[in-house]
């Protein structure tokens, strides 16, 4: 759905969502340039990092910073709820923090914004299709609390031409900054270094294309070497390959990519 326009810088996306997994299983939360904030509606939420047992938690309240490993979202076949995308200057605006506070954290909206702990509670007793609107008011709030975030703008358009796919040393030199001093900088804002995340980038990028588009050409769009290392970088970041998360995804789609690694 459309956020008010002041929350526009903040809120990358915002989804209700309802869905029938047609059984239990396990979905992965995959790497993104947005931190994630999970609101369950019927059932508290399972989630845990891939292969760290120890960190599995049940709320109903999942925040999630900046990372660059899968998350699992353990389910008994049926989702409801509220999810959001949040942007580095959004962690300010909505949660009172820099993005690199949560950075790699899985945590609750009492861990992170004590104000908001009564709304997990409100979209219980609230109609599915209204939900939307209750979080964003709690959001629009939350921006009048916390007031204007306090991001460099030098950071700000780093950020963004990592996101493009600009070279790390082409970033630093648009911004009048060393390689040093952009790594320290982008690191204490959102929590990854600038390779980092830019690989994340990168990543979101060739998610937006999987299934449309042969995974050679997804390859070259991207800005990867080759159809092996886009194979690669899915299996570092995401715990699998493009194929397989397709497969998981979307079972009924025609698969139109190529296969996994090149024979």
């Amino acid at each position: 759905m459309h956020v008010a326009p002041v929350l526009s810088p903040y809120v990358s996306s915002l989804v209700v969502y309802d869905v029938d997994l047609g059984g239990p299983g396990i979905h992965r939360g995959l790497p993104g340039t947005a931190l994630t904030l999970v609101l369950p509606v019927g059932e508290p939420l399972t989630v845990g990092w891939a292969g760290e047992a120890g960190s599995v938690t049940t709320a109903w309240s999942s925040v999630s910073g900046l990372h660059a490993a899968p998350a699992e979202i353990h389910h008994d076949g049926v989702q409801r709820g509220v999810q959001l995308g949040l942007t580095v200057r959004g962690a300010r605006a909505l949660l009172g923090v820099p993005a690199a506070a949560v950075s790699g954290e899985l945590l609750t909206v009492d861990d992170v914004v004590p104000a908001l702990r009564d709304l997990p509670e409100r979209l219980q007793s609230t109609p599915l299709p209204s939900a939307g609107r209750v979080v964003e008011a709690a959001l629009v709030a939350a921006v009048a609390r916390h007031g204007e975030p306090r991001l460099r703008a030098e950071v700000g358009r780093a950020l963004a031409g990592l996101i493009r796919g600009e070279a790390v040393e082409e970033v630093a030199a648009e911004v009048g900054f060393s390689r040093r001093r952009l790594r320290d900088l982008v690191t204490a804002e959102c929590g990854l270094a600038p390779k980092v995340y830019q690989r994340v980038a990168r990543f979101e990028r060739s998610r937006r294309w999987l299934g449309r588009r042969p995974l050679a050409e997804v390859a070259a769009r991207c800005g990867y070497a080759d159809q092996a290392h886009l194979t690669r970088e899915w299996t570092s970041l995401a715990g699998c390959t493009p194929t397989t998360w397709l497969r998981e995804e979307f079972p009924f789609l025609q698969d139109r990519t190529e296969p996994d690694e090149p024979r």
